[in-house]
């Protein structure tokens, strides 16, 4: 599961909404000039599903009460499930019914994000002021390999099983009052700007997504498809890359998929010093652990005897015999 928080896919967020608002209705502006003749797709939140465009961008640009003529106005939130998410999906739910249930994902997402922020009074998706749009397909841009090296062209559709959701967030909440920013990471740094903004770990708003995703659908996902193997791999320490790769290996052994990923989890906050001390921590599972450091490691021979013929030892002049390696 892909979550990410950027200003806007229109080049800025300091000012109307319009823009954004205009390029996330490109798939219903394609039908109409292709004459598919398609159902349109409208905005949706938590309180409904046929919202126009027109009142998405007129609710975003009148609530920035107090916000100056350099202040962020709104947040785009990208949604995008992977290929085995999606294919989950739609095993289960099909097209449409897929459709659907990435919108009820959607606002359980914005409940997540509104807590995120520790703020009295801002305790759910009901508290911001937001809307969200699901897009089936995803296009070449300039900046994507492919459009570089002359494989695809700028525009085109990409292959796959693309569906997602942008959402467009209010810097203020829904009564206007409120200034919230996913910009400020000071966790606990400055704790009068804290304070001020609410503190916002765009870390664990990712991680909260990828659970919500497993408990809301069920699925089952393995290790190294979880945020904290990812992050672990790429900045994690020797240590904690070692503690990752042990529990990669138990999963293999056991079906107990379930508190090896909440174990990967610890070890990506960096709970544990060694894996000792992560062996330590974990009970029952830890004999299981234990056992896998334990197990010998086999290595297979380059070649097999039957392919690598004996050589005749030569005798030496003046060094006995010599041995072939």
């Amino acid at each position: 599961m892909f979550i990410n928080i950027t200003t806007s896919e229109t080049g800025g967020n300091k000012g109307s909404s319009g823009a954004l608002v205009n390029y996330l209705e490109k798939e219903n502006h394609m039908q109409v000039d292709k004459g598919k003749g398609l159902g349109q797709e409208n905005w949706f939140n938590g309180t409904g599903n046929e919202i126009s465009r027109q009142e998405v961008r007129v609710k975003i640009d009148h609530n920035i009460a107090k916000l100056g003529r350099n202040d962020a106005k709104f947040f785009l939130i990208n949604i995008s499930p992977s290929q085995k998410e999606l294919e989950y999906l739609y095993q289960h739910f099909g097209k449409e019914g897929a459709k659907e249930k990435l919108k009820e994902y959607a606002v359980k997402v914005m409940d997540e994000y509104a807590k995120n922020f520790k703020r009295p009074g801002i305790n759910s998706h009901k508290d911001l002021l937001w809307y969200g749009k699901h897009e089936n397909y995803r296009y070449y841009k300039h900046t994507d390999k492919e459009v570089k090296d002359g494989t695809r062209q700028k525009g085109e559709r990409k292959e796959g099983r693309q569906d997602h959701i942008q959402i467009i967030v209010s810097r203020k909440d829904i009564t206007n009052t409120v200034k919230l920013s996913p910009q400020n990471k000071s966790k606990g740094k400055n704790r009068e700007h804290s304070a001020k903004l609410g503190e916002f770990n765009r870390t664990a708003f990712k991680q909260s997504g990828e659970s919500l995703f497993d408990d809301f659908f069920d699925f089952d996902r393995g290790l190294k498809d979880t945020l904290a193997y990812a992050n672990t791999m790429k900045n994690g320490t020797v240590s904690e890359k070692t503690q990752m790769q042990l529990l990669d290996t138990v999963l293999h052994q056991t079906v107990q998929s379930d508190a090896i990923n909440e174990l990967g989890k610890n070890v990506a906050e960096g709970l544990f010093a060694s894996v000792g001390e992560m062996i330590g921590a974990t009970g029952k599972l830890g004999a299981t652990l234990l056992s896998a450091l334990l197990e010998p490691v086999y290595i297979a021979p380059e070649q097999s005897p039957a392919e690598t013929p004996k050589k005749k030892k030569k005798k030496g002049k003046s060094q006995g015999y010599g041995y072939s390696r």
